[in-house]
């Protein structure tokens, strides 16, 4: 660990007095060590803030990469008391440009050739700066003398790589110490969020990840009325710079701009509300960091408001599983059926599968009455959400990063629909989007889908079945003598078991069939050998 740098964190720590943050009793020797000059100094700028500020400045006079790291931590309402969380939200993620002329090498760098050459304008001066990287304007060279493209160039800061591998160790070595010492240190798993920390740093530090997540995301909303995602330029796109279209939209938050020109602030809030069930339900792919710097609305049909969205670096998705859980937990939770949220939850396993189902109901019933006997308009959605994951958590329920994000996003959605309208119902726009999505999930054409989609691959394997049973078999014979006096029955009846396995194979022929009729064009794929098992299939059901 390196030592300079230690040092710098422990005069951080100890200038905004963050060890009075933990009990004496539980502070090493070094740190006691430490502190004993300090508190005959004047407490300087720690004297007249509160335990959040404290933390917030401490943060920002590490700089970038703990700001980054406190902003992670403010969406964990599940470790941090309510105040420092509030406090966290206000970090700020500017920072100094780097120079122009390191910005310019690595851009020809890492492209192959002079920007002069690349770009028919470049702008010096950067559009933003951040912790990560920074973003200059620019315009592509057109064709036939016309005016090519507007665009942005996000270019990564140089040596960021050391700097966040050197600050990460760091960030292991206070998460181990936290988990050591402070009393509720194992049930915060500091070492985990490090690790959810690594993997949300690590995925902003290659731009090729972050194109592909904004090409994912605009081909999900292609001709959608709620979401606009600009276009990547592949072939001016790298690891360290990359390159795209220039937006010219209203930031989410000037209210005054939005208001100005008659924007209809209802519909774009509960449209907001709808672009989150989209990605996270029908898309399955959802922007995990839409808080407001990365949010801009059209400035096209005020009436009818478009968003467009930025910055596709953290992007979440979740298992089939626990879409359908979370599905059924939103809907359960809102109709106060505790029980029923209980049992998902041991179901899912979110929690251990020897959970007390009755003590579990009654600890989320504690938790929820309270807030659901105010109007569904005046429930904060997100809050909810948390304050059942906090439940369950004293049952033991293991952190799901999956499910963090979506809390994180949640929270951005919901927090930036009551700052433009207000009056948002969420539970208005979530409940009737829900109940559609549970009944599309079993409705036939969703079955039918899943047998065009996999049923190629069923048939490619039909052939191989025989083989894959006396295999089987085979195998069985070698477990025992019970598995041999099975092996004998099933050669006793041998006659009846053709019947059976061709029954077998016909009713899978019919399945993937239907498939087949569904979609024509995939007649071509089924190889020659899948035809002549189906007409051997039916022949042996035929055969006396």
């Amino acid at each position: 660990m390196p030592v300079a740098r230690s040092l710098t964190i422990a005069r951080v720590f100890l200038r905004y007095r963050l060890n009075e943050l933990v009990p004496a009793e539980y502070q090493p020797l070094w740190l006691r060590a430490l502190w004993a000059p300090y508190k005959l100094l004047p407490a300087g700028k720690a004297k007249n803030l509160t335990r959040g500020e404290r933390l917030r400045c401490a943060l920002e006079d590490l700089g970038p990469i703990y700001v980054k790291f406190g902003q992670l931590l403010s969406t964990r309402p599940d470790l941090l008391p309510p105040d420092m969380v509030l406090e966290l939200n206000q970090l700020q993620d500017n920072v100094p440009p780097f120079p122009i002329d390191q910005c310019i090498e690595r851009i020809e760098a890492s492209l192959g050739a002079p920007v002069d050459e690349l770009f028919a304008e470049f702008d010096r001066e950067p559009l933003a700066s951040a912790s990560v990287a920074q973003v200059h304007g620019a315009r592509l060279k057109g064709e036939n003398g016309e005016p090519g493209q507007s665009v942005v160039v996000k270019v990564l800061r140089p040596g960021i790589d050391q700097v966040i591998q050197q600050d990460l160790q760091l960030l292991r070595y206070i998460a181990r110490w936290i988990e050591r010492y402070l009393p509720d240190g194992p049930r915060m798993r500091p070492v985990e969020v490090v690790e959810d920390y690594r993997h949300t740093i690590e995925g902003e530090l290659d731009l090729v990840r972050e194109a592909a997540n904004g090409s994912e995301l605009k081909r999900n909303f292609a001709n959608s009325p709620l979401l606009y995602v600009p276009e990547v330029y592949w072939d001016y796109t790298r690891e360290n710079v990359l390159v795209l279209e220039r937006i010219d939209g209203i930031p989410v938050t000037d209210l005054e701009q939005l208001r100005a020109q008659n924007t209809n602030m209802e519909l774009l809030a509960e449209r907001g509300v709808e672009i989150f069930f989209k990605q996270v339900f029908e898309h399955n792919f959802f922007h995990a960091d839409m808080h407001p710097g990365n949010i801009f609305v059209s400035r096209e049909h005020p009436d009818r408001p478009k968003y467009i969205a930025i910055d596709t670096a953290i992007v979440g998705s979740l298992t089939r599983e626990d879409q359908y859980y979370m599905a059924r937990n939103i809907l359960a939770m809102f109709r106060r059926d505790y029980r029923m949220v209980a049992e998902l939850h041991v179901q899912s396993g979110w929690v251990r599968r020897d959970t007390p189902i009755n003590a579990f109901e009654s600890a989320i019933r504690a938790v929820c009455e309270p807030i659901f006997e105010k109007p569904l308009g005046e429930i904060s959605f997100a809050r909810v959400l948390i304050s059942l994951f906090q439940t369950a958590q004293r049952f033991e329920m293991e952190v799901q990063p999956q499910l963090v994000l979506l809390q994180k996003t949640l929270l951005n959605i919901e927090g930036l629909g009551r700052q433009l309208y207000p009056q948002l119902d969420l539970w208005k726009t979530a409940h009737p989007f829900l109940e559609r999505w549970m009944r599309e999930r079993i409705h036939p054409k969703t079955i039918v889908g899943e047998i065009k989609r996999y049923g190629p691959e069923w048939l490619e394997k039909f052939p191989q079945l025989p083989q894959m049973a006396f295999a089987a078999l085979e195998q069985g014979r070698e477990l025992g003598p019970q598995l041999q006096q099975l092996s004998d029955q099933l050669a006793g009846s041998r006659q009846r078991g053709r019947i059976r396995y061709a029954r077998m194979i016909v009713g899978g022929l019919l399945a993937a069939g239907a498939a087949l009729v569904a979609s024509p064009g995939l007649l071509a794929q089924v190889p020659a050998a899948s035809w002549i098992m189906g007409a051997a299939a039916l022949a042996l059901l035929l055969w006396p």
